[in-house]
C-alpha cells in the first residue's frame, strides 16, 4: 500500500475587501469557520452583535486587521482559534 500525504489544512484568511456580510451585505470584517467546513462572513456590527453565539459554533474566527471583534475576549476562554 502506498502512503498518501495529505497537506495540512490552510488557515482561514480574513475577509477580502470585496466580501460582504452574510446578514446585511455590508463590508465583511470577520470570517467564521464552522466545524462542518463552511464559512460565514459578517460585518463589524453583526460580528459584535452575535459574538457570544459565534464563539459557540465556530472552530476558527479571523477578523480583518483593522477590526476589533468583541468575541476576541470570549475566544480566550473557549479554546477557539482566532
Amino acid at each position: 500500500m502506498t502512503p498518501t500525504l495529505t497537506p495540512p489544512p490552510e488557515a482561514a484568511a480574513p475577509p477580502a475587501a470585496d466580501e460582504r456580510c452574510d446578514r446585511c451585505n455590508a463590508a465583511g470584517k470577520l470570517r467564521i469557520v464552522l466545524a462542518g467546513g463552511g464559512e460565514l462572513v459578517f460585518c463589524g456590527h453583526h460580528a459584535n452583535k452575535y459574538a457570544a453565539d459565534l464563539v459557540k459554533i465556530a472552530v476558527e474566527a479571523v477578523p480583518a486587521p483593522d477590526f476589533q471583534w468583541r468575541g476576541t475576549d470570549l475566544t480566550r476562554n473557549s479554546g477557539l482559534n482566532g
